[in-house]
């Protein structure tokens, strides 16, 4: 992500850099499971979870099937802190 990065936007990559143990990490939008070493079916169905406490939000199932890469998981927290 942009070094200009908004509070959200930092708050997911903290989520993602602790989740995979790797403070290396710099989010784009493109990136999928098979852009980050580790994140598998299960290992997403835990960042999910992670990403709820952190954000203090539910995911309803819709929202889960469009969680297929960070620029997707980025729209959904957006939406759900706009509807907030």
């Amino acid at each position: 992500m942009a070094e200009t990065m908004n509070p959200t936007d930092r708050r997911l990559q903290a989520v993602f850099r602790e989740f995979f143990d790797d403070d290396s990490l710099d989010l784009n939008d493109g990136m999928t499971f098979s852009d980050i070493r580790g994140w598998d079916s299960l290992a997403h169905v835990n960042l999910i979870n992670a990403l709820e406490a952190e954000f203090g939000v539910k995911f309803g199932v819709r929202e889960l099937m469009k969680m297929k890469s960070v620029g997707a998981i980025r729209q959904v927290l957006t939406a759900k802190a706009s509807a907030a």
